[in-house]
């Protein structure tokens, strides 16, 4: 006799928030797809028999990391420009 396996509830969290963390919510959105994608994929890992969804644990995981990394980027890249702006400005003065 085969049980139906249930979709983890965690990875489609995780899905929601990673396209969230694109649109509504940047910086939270993409935390939230991150922790609960782990959390889901663990949780499949540890029950396969009773769980699925892995993939859609994966691509919350993706979206969100991605998300988090332009975000890192895009301040570095304003510390840098005004970081040398504010060095010009002192080196000429």
């Amino acid at each position: 006799m085969s049980s139906v396996r249930q979709t983890s509830t965690l990875a489609i969290i995780s899905l929601i928030a990673g396209i969230l963390g694109w649109t509504v919510l940047p910086f939270l959105g993409s935390l939230t797809a991150i922790i609960t994608g782990h959390m889901a994929r663990g949780e499949i890992r540890r029950e396969p028999a009773r769980y699925e969804g892995d993939g859609l644990a994966l691509a919350g995981l993706i979206l969100g990391w991605v998300n988090v990394a332009i975000w890192i980027l895009g301040v570095l890249a304003f510390v840098l420009f005004f970081g040398g702006l504010a060095w010009l400005g002192w080196a000429n003065s």
